[in-house]
């Protein structure tokens, strides 16, 4: 019997780091054939990864699986309009690109951060061959935009919306990560549940494996440190909790450190932000790392914070880094509203709504005067959460069952 092939569209994929890449590694590592059609990589930066740029290359191979690559606008400086041009232009060209495609696909998968855009191409090439396309919402649109770009105009605003569902409909089956999620698809596209399963983001493997870096220890030791991972962007609201952790040191935690570990296009604002709170004292910006590095950073961790602005209807998405906190069995803090909120919560952690500076920083106090039995009780259940909900193997096989067909 032949193997199965899968058509992956995404903008964002290696040598970016995100989870696509572990996604598709998966899919090959159980039989599966797959070809990616993607951008070229400049995230979040803005400027082109060495070895690429807007002439190419625009085939290569990840693994066994074939890449095509599309060209597009970079976010050079992370400015509103190299954000917009990015966003609008990755998906014409892609489109354009549909016919370099070698076909005899079974299925398209687009793995949707922003934007909506993205699934456009990957809804073209499934009509134009009658293949199915799943859809996995990552990034609810147009909400996610207005939490990275300030768009006030009505008619906009109006025309963002309208698109957004126009999109979600063509699409044969949506993934949400939450059941909140998968209420507001249903809702927005008239769609069963049936056509809209609920399959949370798994995180790799390695996650779960603490990497001890005696570098790191002798850098931070004897502070405690709280640790954030990932993208510095307007949606993480990460300006709550350098005051949150400002609060909480002028409280009593007068240990309190905040390492922030990434990057983004919110690092020269948040620069800004800890100068003018003085804050350069308990507040260390680290960089990026490789995401199998992370793991030396959640091993010194004596908290981990995860956070999301109070834009409307970014609580109905979980972020992928609370899979990878609760892998590492520490203790979680959350500084976000719903079903972040809720799984935090659920796992033994401690969570406050969005923006909420003063009740973060209780928790922080209340997490910084505990017994350390009682900090690692919480890194117990956040562990063994992680192990009920959060497992690759299992979510990854729920993946392919519903993208191949259309059942988990």
């Amino acid at each position: 019997m032949p193997k199965k092939r899968i058509l992956v569209v995404t903008q964002h994929f290696w040598p970016e780091n995100f989870r696509i890449n572990d996604i598709v590694e998966g899919f090959l590592a159980d039989g599966l054939e797959v070809d990616v059609l993607c951008g070229l990589p400049n995230y979040p930066k803005g400027e082109w990864f060495d070895g690429y740029g807007p002439h190419g290359p625009f085939e290569e191979h990840y693994k066994t699986a074939q890449v095509f690559r599309a060209k597009e606008w970079p976010r050079r400086g992370n400015t509103s309009v190299n954000i917009f041009l990015n966003y609008v232009s990755w998906p014409l060209y892609a489109a354009g690109a549909l016919n370099r495609l070698p076909g005899g696909y079974d299925a398209v998968f687009c793995f949707n951060t922003s934007p909506v855009l993205m699934c456009w191409p990957a809804i073209r090439y499934a009509r134009r061959h009658h293949i199915p396309l799943t859809n996995y919402v990552l990034d609810i649109w147009p909400e996610n935009l207005y939490s990275v770009l300030p768009v006030k105009n009505k008619l906009m605003r109006g025309i963002a919306q309208g698109v957004s569902d126009w999109l979600y409909k063509r699409c044969d089956r949506l993934i949400a990560m939450s059941d909140l999620l998968q209420q507001r698809l249903m809702q927005r596209t008239g769609k069963s549940s049936a056509q809209v399963a609920v399959i949370p983001q798994y995180c790799e493997d390695f996650y779960a494996k603490p990497l001890m870096d005696e570098d790191l220890h002798e850098q931070f030791g004897g502070q405690f440190n709280l640790v954030f991972t990932g993208t510095f962007t307007p949606a993480q609201s990460l300006e709550t909790v350098i005051e949150a952790v400002g609060l909480a040191r002028r409280n009593g935690a007068y240990k309190l450190h905040l390492l922030l570990v990434g990057d983004g296009m919110s690092r020269a604002a948040l620069e800004r932000f800890v100068d003018a709170h003085d804050a350069r004292g308990y507040v260390t910006f680290y960089g990026s790392v490789p995401a199998a590095d992370i793991p030396r950073f959640t091993e010194l961790a004596d908290a981990l914070i995860v956070s999301l602005s109070d834009s409307p209807d970014l609580g109905l998405t979980v972020p992928a880094k609370v899979a990878s906190y609760m892998a590492a069995g520490k203790p979680v803090l959350a500084s976000m509203d719903g079903a972040g909120f809720a799984a935090v919560q659920a796992a033994g952690g401690l969570s406050s709504p969005a923006c909420d500076a003063a009740a973060l920083a209780a928790n922080l106090n209340r997490l910084y005067t505990m017994k350390p039995d009682d900090r690692a009780e919480m890194g117990r259940l956040a562990k063994e959460y992680y192990l009920a909900h959060y497992r690759r193997a299992e979510l990854l096989r729920r993946l392919e069952e519903f993208i191949l067909n259309g059942t988990v």
